[in-house]
């Protein structure tokens, strides 16, 4: 995933414009990923299915996928990470 500064958002509007038109794109802040620039089209998939990754609101996320979260959480919180996989 190609990344932009925000000044790059100000200076550069159709470069970032057209890179998101083909991917979604990160744009950082004082050096730290801040926001995801995509496609319409892109961001309507995601919502309504129509791609196998998808985006939820917290408040919406299913519970199957809540539990997978927080035990993934729960798991690097203890130190493991994923060099200790079988």
């Amino acid at each position: 995933m190609r990344q932009f500064t925000t000044g790059d958002l100000n200076k550069q509007v159709g470069d970032v414009t057209d890179a998101a038109a083909r991917e979604p794109v990160v744009l950082t802040k004082h050096r730290k990923p801040r926001f995801v620039l995509m496609s319409y089209e892109h961001y309507k998939r995601m919502r309504t299915g129509g791609d196998p990754r998808q985006a939820y609101d917290v408040s919406e996320m299913p519970e199957e996928h809540r539990e997978l979260f927080l035990a993934e959480i729960d798991r690097l919180a203890r130190g493991e990470g994923y060099d200790d996989e079988p």
